[in-house]
């Protein structure tokens, strides 16, 4: 069935905390399986060359933490260094997400960001 990203993200975090719980370690693997799959409709390349990944440690089913670096480029186009970020992703009643982005805010890169990230947690995915 599909559903938003992050809402898919979210349930199976709920899921996977259960098995957890219960000790259920064949669909605990499943779970995380599916998890490690989701990275791959986080924004990747065009400047996040290592990719995006949820950091399982800091997420829950109410709110996501997304790891990732950006390699930035100069006037010249020459590369000019990395700087990382983190994006948490919280549940809001009025518009089902909040996303905060921590890191330097340089070139103004955390308007594109928003928007790259915005996006993606908002596709559908099956």
């Amino acid at each position: 069935m599909k559903n938003k990203l992050y809402k898919q993200i979210a349930s199976t975090v709920l899921a996977y905390n259960n098995c957890v719980k219960s000790g259920n370690t064949e669909w605990m693997e499943k779970h995380l399986e599916r998890l490690e799959d989701y990275n791959d409709n986080l924004p990747s390349g065009s400047g996040f060359d290592s990719g995006s990944k949820i950091d399982f440690d800091s997420t829950n089913e109410s709110k996501i933490t997304i790891n990732t670096s950006y390699h930035f480029m100069d006037q010249n186009g020459f590369y000019d260094g990395w700087e990382d970020y983190t994006i948490v992703v919280k549940a809001s009643l009025f518009n089902d997400f909040t996303l905060t982005i921590k890191g330097k805010n340089r070139d103004d890169i955390k308007d594109y960001m928003y928007e790259l990230f915005d996006f993606a947690l908002r596709e559908e995915v099956e």
